[in-house]
């Protein structure tokens, strides 16, 4: 064997595993098609994640987030209200609102606020101090051929790998997923999320705005400084028409859905748009093979949770090989598979329809929806283990959690 690990995907999920395996003593090799320092230009990446307080527990176990916390905004509040467009404009958020606290989950904030590209820059500083892991980028895997004792990895370069298992990694189009003839469930939103960064005079105080309109979710996601980045869903031909407007006439749309609360705010930076689709891989191992991250699912952005759910499979699946490596036991074997897969399917499969159900539910402005979900918020935020149970969903920290995501060491 070359390595013990391969992954395709150098992405946020497929290098917190590599770190997670390689500081466990296994030596791991990552691919990538993306060279480090592209993948770390403000251009490549404008997205910023909510990383719960589970996500951020593993981060802080894995050592990264001493280059991350100048730049990782806490969540102290999360205030989720609805709306429909009014004549004239945009009304303001209905008075029946949903209001999540920090003090309500315990001490510290419920998550925190990173730029994607500030958690890629962590990172890939850590790759060079990690002795264990080795990044080949620019590079990509062509195919992964099992065998009983490992799986030969072919790459673009023409090099070839061996290890006893192969992660993919490699995102919702996963070439290794479908080499493996794996099946998914799938099917497109017909809907678009915008994402700019926004400044505002008033500061945001540490809180998220999920304020859900017809078109989808409008997303404030607080940042360092008077800083927010927005997530802005519309459908799909509306918002190509709104990423052609000059910055006076795209300030003025988003301006009549920010509302007035922060002050005046104009978009700072470029803009960025992703076609928003579901999709559920029906098997999450094959012979020699795990998949983790968008390779494995990929969910609506309704609830911020695409990359907490990711980092869950990272974090399972490296206690899940981390152990079976200590035991003497082959991490690729079926049996240590499928007590990965068998962990992972409920999470993952639950968190995926509740995100589907949420933005179908809000994405109308038919008036007895409109005024259910309205009840249904206020309802929950009145009841207090209710709406604890929301919060802990939304730190993620329910279910069997892995060592990591406790803030544990493998």
């Amino acid at each position: 064997m070359d390595v013990d690990l391969i992954i395709a995907g150098g992405g946020l999920v497929g290098l917190s595993l590599a770190h997670a395996v390689a500081a466990a003593g296994l030596q791991v090799a990552v691919i990538d098609p993306v060279p480090p320092e592209a993948a770390t230009e403000a251009v490549f990446d404008g997205r910023v994640s909510a990383l719960g307080r589970a996500s951020y527990r593993m981060f802080d176990a894995l050592g990264l987030t001493g280059d991350m916390a100048s730049e990782a905004q806490p969540i102290l509040d999360i205030l989720v209200s609805d709306g429909a467009p009014a004549s004239g404009g945009y009304r303001g958020p209905s008075p029946l609102t949903l209001h999540f606290g920090h003090t309500d989950a315990g001490a510290g904030p419920l998550g925190h606020i990173v730029e994607n590209r500030v958690i890629r820059v962590a990172q890939n500083r850590a790759v060079a101090q990690q002795g264990n892991m080795t990044l080949i980028a620019p590079d990509r895997v062509l195919d992964a051929e099992p065998d009983s004792d490992g799986v030969t990895v072919r790459l673009a370069s023409g090099d070839k790998l061996r290890a006893r298992l192969c992660v993919a990694a490699d995102g919702r189009d996963s070439a290794l997923r479908t080499a493996a003839k794996i099946k998914t469930v799938r099917w497109a939103y017909g809907q678009t999320g915008i994402v700019t960064t926004v400044h505002h005079d008033r500061p945001h105080a540490g809180v998220a705005h999920e304020y859900f309109l017809p078109a989808g979710p409008f997303a404030i996601l607080p940042m360092t400084g008077n800083r927010a980045s927005l997530v802005w869903t519309e459908p799909t031909a509306r918002a190509n028409a709104i990423m052609q407007l000059d910055q006076n006439a795209f300030d003025a749309e988003l301006s009549q859905r920010f509302g007035s609360h922060w002050g005046a705010v104009c978009s700072h930076g470029p803009r960025w748009s992703y076609p928003l689709a579901f999709h559920l891989a029906r098997d999450y191992i094959a012979p020699r093979l795990a998949l983790i991250g968008d390779a494995a699912h990929g969910i609506h952005p309704i609830a911020g949770q695409g990359l907490n759910l990711g980092l869950r499979d990272a974090a399972a699946l490296a206690e899940v090989i981390v152990d079976a490596h200590r035991l003497g036991l082959d991490i690729g074997a079926p049996t240590t598979l499928a007590g990965y897969a068998q962990w992972r399917r409920f999470d993952n499969m639950s968190l995926a329809v509740t995100t589907d159900l949420l933005n179908r539910l809000f994405s109308n402005d038919l008036p007895p929806l409109r005024l259910a979900r309205n009840l249904g918020m206020a309802l929950v935020d009145r009841i207090a283990p209710m709406r604890n149970l929301f919060l802990r969903h939304a730190a993620g920290e329910v279910g069997t959690l892995p060592r990591l995501l406790k803030g544990q060491s493998l």
